[in-house]
């Protein structure tokens, strides 16, 4: 048993809630389009889930830009200072500059709150891709995921090869061209460079591109299933990404000066 089976078995429940509704409505159960709604629907869910976790990240972002500056002149004091006493002061004037601008000493954490539930989905969908229940997803539901088709390529198909490696490619290329988009012009704009070390800011330019290729590589390996998923999610994180550049954009990045 792995510790991400509750977190599959609680995304396979939303998968089966969203199937039999769909199939309530109406929908053929074995669609390819009703599985790719209920895929939508993981996305929409699991999305919405993690707001607030994302509110607070876009909170950090701006209290670290509020007190950037003032951290910046307080290395600038303490420099070359290395008894115990300076740097207990140090640490405590850091202390105090976080407090005042609500910085958390666990601004990293909404993220790996995330990894999990990423990881889990992976999972399940490549699980049930493969035919395996998981949870709600009993064997009857598996296989008609499994031989579901998008576009004549079932949803557990895989690579490059076959017949269906149009449709992969698109579907690849879909997804890496949202990626890198989001990336480049949402992501890096919203992003402070000043002070940042040269070395940083051109490895900040490289990771629209590695992160767009990795997903085309990726892509050769995974099913269908899970690339539809990740040109469904790469469609929310380029909506939530382009409302945070436009009416939440961090300060002093291109994104705010181009407001100001």
């Amino acid at each position: 048993m792995s510790v991400l089976d509750p977190i599959s078995h609680a995304l396979a429940a939303v998968v089966w809630a969203a199937h039999s509704t769909l199939t309530a409505l109406g929908l053929d159960p074995s669609s390819g389009s009703t599985w790719l709604l209920s895929v939508a629907a993981v996305v929409v869910a699991v999305r919405l889930a993690l707001l607030p976790f994302v509110v607070h990240g876009v909170k950090q972002a701006h209290a670290s830009a509020r007190a950037r500056p003032a951290m910046r002149a307080l290395t600038e004091r303490y420099r070359g200072r290395r008894d115990q006493d300076s740097m207990r002061a140090l640490m405590e004037e850091r202390r105090r500059i976080s407090a005042e601008h609500g910085l958390s000493r666990w601004g990293c954490l909404p993220m790996l709150v995330q990894l999990p539930i990423w990881f889990a989905l992976y999972h399940l969908l490549s699980d049930a891709a493969a035919g395996q229940p998981v949870g709600a997803m009993d064997s009857g539901l598996v296989a008609s995921f499994a031989g579901a088709t998008v576009f004549g390529v079932q949803l557990a198909a895989r690579g490059f090869a076959g017949s269906g490696v149009g449709v992969v490619l698109v579907l690849a290329v879909t997804a890496a061209a949202l990626n890198y988009v989001t990336q480049r012009y949402l992501v890096a704009p919203n992003t402070v460079r000043d002070g940042m070390p040269d070395a940083m800011l051109r490895a900040q330019e490289l990771v629209p591109l590695l992160s767009a290729g990795g997903m085309l590589l990726a892509a050769g390996a995974v099913p269908v299933a899970l690339l539809t998923y990740w040109v469904f999610s790469a469609t929310w994180t380029l909506g939530q990404s382009a409302v945070v550049w436009r009416w939440f954009p961090t300060p002093g990045s291109a994104a705010a000066l181009r407001r100001a």
